[in-house]
């Protein structure tokens, strides 16, 4: 059927675009000799996550463990969780996941009271937990504060029964972490442990990350929001943005707005206001959200809306509003060929 067709809201991906972002990036850290583990936290579908693997990608991160959970289930078996996993619940979790599955699973940590959590479960369960030291690289949100300080916790994981430390990571890569990268890689070498793993992070951070000396570099949004960072509504267009929230207009009687049938639960409200790019009429836009209505301008178009009429709509935050759908419609050239299950969204767990 063509999209149109769609019982809406719907959500659609144009494979096009989308296969051409992902070849753009993965061809980019080709030539920059740097793996590139995809970030599947943006669009949390497991047919998505594998076709960027068969593009080239080593594995995924996900942000948290009921979404790694969705991407086993799904046939993913390189995972990181680059997230500190805390509770007797989760840690419970975490090592049935290893245990019961054919996968290599990585957890990030930067405090002892975090790997001294992993090492308890890990030992009463039988299993091997591989293990990264986060770096604080001046964000502020999680992280160890100094190079001492993050071979400390690398011994604690080396010497913790059930732990396997594999290296370090940080988020986002930046160029003015280059003396504490440099100083850690030094510490750690000093101290005969192994750094297999130098992880960096952020749309756009593939180059800053290669010239820290990052073996792997962790990348999300590009898939559907292209290769640059989405910062306004000006910035949205399809030509590199590859999801689309298809609307059906359900009330056209004020003169100034139509009334379409996705609001904040499916579009998601997200600053900046106006929200969103309409493909068909790039002219109007969302002036407010409510629950269930969005309220779309008119003041610039000259085209005659009548209850019915189907349009689709570039989202400016692509995570957020597919972690309100179940499912997204694969297109190629209007055409629907496929229903993906967004298998992880909601697992904020």
């Amino acid at each position: 059927m063509h999209y149109t067709e769609l019982d809406t809201p719907a959500l659609i991906v144009d494979m096009d675009v989308l296969e051409g972002n992902i070849t753009t990036l993965q061809s980019a850290c080709h030539r920059l000799a740097i793996d590139l583990r995809v970030h599947t936290k943006t669009h949390k579908t497991p047919r998505l996550a594998q076709l960027q693997i068969d593009h080239g990608a080593i594995g995924i991160c996900s942000q948290k463990l009921g979404e790694a959970e969705a991407m086993v289930a799904g046939g993913i078996k390189d995972i990181l969780i680059p997230y500190n996993i805390v509770g007797a619940p989760k840690l419970a979790r975490l090592t049935k996941l290893i245990r019961e599955n054919d996968v290599i699973l990585t957890v990030a940590a930067d405090t002892a009271t975090v790997v001294q959590g992993l090492s308890g479960q890990a030992s009463r369960d039988g299993v091997s937990i591989r293990t990264l030291v986060e770096m604080d690289s001046g964000m502020g949100r999680c992280g160890t504060q100094s190079p001492q300080q993050t071979l400390e916790l690398a011994q604690e994981i080396d010497r913790l029964p059930g732990l396997e430390f594999i290296g370090v990571m940080t988020y986002p890569s930046m160029a003015s972490m280059q003396p504490f990268i440099d100083e850690v890689r030094a510490l750690i070498d000093r101290s005969g442990l192994p750094l297999h793993v130098v992880s960096g992070g952020g749309t756009g951070e593939e180059e800053v990350s290669k010239a820290l000396g990052c073996t792997e570099v962790r990348i999300g949004s590009y898939a559907f929001e292209g290769m640059t960072r989405i910062k306004e509504r000006s910035d949205l267009n399809p030509e590199r943005c590859a999801l689309r929230l298809v609307v059906t207009v359900v009330s056209a009687g004020h003169h100034k707005h139509i009334i379409v049938d996705a609001g904040m639960k499916a579009l998601a409200s997200y600053p900046p206001i106006p929200y969103g790019y309409c493909v068909e009429h790039p002219e109007i836009w969302f002036e407010k959200m409510y629950v269930e209505h969005g309220e779309v301008n008119l003041d610039a178009s000259s085209h005659v809306f009548r209850v019915g009429d189907v349009m689709s709509f570039i989202p400016l935050h692509g995570g957020m509003t597919t972690n309100l759908h179940d499912r997204i419609f694969p297109v190629r050239d209007g055409e629907v060929i496929d229903e993906w299950e967004v298998a992880g969204r909601g697992r904020s767990q």
